[in-house]
């Protein structure tokens, strides 16, 4: 017998029918003898209507209001489930955030969890009840509903898993694992059986959107094994009343994500990412002295816009260019930033491009291998792709080029490092 925590997102739980399917799930582990947490994101769509409701009334909206209304739609799925699962025989119950508690702090719309008290979930488990959690939300000290932003209900299920002491997290969703690279992009893109949470990590940074970043970076910290598999295959035999029947083990299948040591032959490169929501910003003619780059980059950290790659020139004539990235969202955040500034710091021009596009590759065996970031450089010369920025850190290089080319680029390095099927 193992406790187990499942993770269902939107896609899973679109309608009745999928919330059905699901339900056949959840009740084939907790007739298998396991302890069963289920944690739900809103039905596919609905935090999106609950989201424009709030800015159509307000652009400027109170942010603890706001999550009063988008917190509801894990509501509703939790309920539904729940009431799914007892009609197809099974203990369970219903809990949203406030209930558990998992408790937040006060950033609302993007709160990020303090702690879970786990004990009341744990003794019903015991007793066989399955405990259907409302992912994505939390209590704050002030007894107000929070949310944790986009992909918060992944962070919402790592977090559970930690606190009961899980042997694993499941998380279905529209894919059926993780994969070297967009299959939608390079078809001969390989499933991973296994991928290192350093390696997860990077590639959630830099836009791989089957993670969210801060559930991995949990995941990591508090040891907890993740497994990413598809929600969208057969349901199993003994299904919910009125789901479609078909068989369908899921033991070896999806990606897990696990500790390093749990992998025995590492890879050069495991992935490769892209992602076109970075913007270039380039500031020309620098006075190139001490305390410049802490003004830009303070100012633009006032007005929270997120800064990536960083390149400063060589200094000529007294100046130098600073060119950085910038998420697209926060491009005017970045620009109101920077006018701010003009006088103070006295550069010459501010050369925006949101036209380009991020690559990266990824892979634990960079430590120990030479040659990773040549092989990228040679590939993409061989496409005649320009290299505008590069970036490195101990298991990752990221390169910035055009976004017309970014499918080319990822087929390319596809290829230049073996990873075809």
């Amino acid at each position: 017998m193992a406790r187990i925590v499942m993770k269902f997102g939107g896609t899973s739980v679109a309608d009745l029918d999928r919330i059905r399917i699901v339900a056949a799930r959840v009740k084939r582990e907790v007739d298998r003898g396991h302890q069963v947490a289920v944690v739900v994101s809103a039905m596919s769509g609905v935090t999106n209507t609950l989201v424009k409701w709030c800015t159509d009334l307000s652009p400027m909206h109170d942010a603890r209001e706001y999550d009063a209304v988008v917190a509801t739609g894990e509501q509703v799925t939790s309920g539904l489930l729940a009431i799914c699962l007892q009609e197809a025989g099974i203990d369970a119950r219903s809990w949203q955030g406030w209930q558990i508690p998992l408790c937040t702090d006060t950033a609302h719309g993007k709160a990020r969890i303090q702690s879970i008290e786990g004990a009341e979930l744990i003794r019903r488990m015991h007793t066989g009840q399955v405990a259907v959690v409302a992912g994505f939300q939390g209590i704050a000290p002030d007894n107000r509903v929070t949310t944790l932003g986009r992909g918060g209900s992944d962070t919402s299920a790592v977090a559970l898993a930690a606190a009961l002491k899980a042997e694993r997290c499941d998380i279905y969703t529209d894919v059926d694992g993780i994969y070297t690279t967009d299959p939608r992009i390079v078809p001969r893109a390989r499933k991973l059986a296994r991928i290192t949470y350093e390696e997860m990590l990077e590639l959630a940074s830099v836009g791989a959107k089957v993670l969210q970043t801060r559930s991995v970076e949990l995941a990591m910290n508090e040891g907890v094994r993740v497994r990413v598999l598809s929600s969208f295959t057969d349901p199993p035999p003994d299904a919910a009343p009125g789901a479609p029947q078909g068989a369908h083990s899921d033991d070896d299948t999806g990606t897990l994500v696990v500790d390093e040591d749990e992998i025995v032959e590492k890879q050069n490169v495991t992935g490769i990412a892209y992602s076109r929501d970075d913007a270039k910003i380039t500031v020309r003619r620098v006075p190139d002295r001490p305390g410049i780059a802490a003004t830009i980059f303070g100012a633009l950290a006032e007005q929270n816009a997120n800064v990536d790659m960083i390149v400063q020139n060589i200094s000529a004539d007294g100046t130098t260019d600073m060119t950085f990235t910038v998420g697209k969202a926060d491009l005017p955040r970045a620009r109101t930033a920077l006018a701010g500034i003009k006088r103070q710091i006295n550069y010459a021009e501010l050369i925006e491009d949101p036209d380009v596009a991020k690559i990266s590759v990824v892979g634990v065996g960079m430590r120990s291998h030479a040659g990773v970031a040549n092989t990228m450089f040679s590939a993409l010369a061989d496409k005649a792709i320009n290299i505008q920025v590069i970036s490195t850190s101990e298991i990752k290089v990221s390169v910035l080029i055009a976004a017309e080319y970014t499918e080319l680029a990822v087929r390319a390095l596809h290829t230049a490092y073996g990873l075809d099927a």
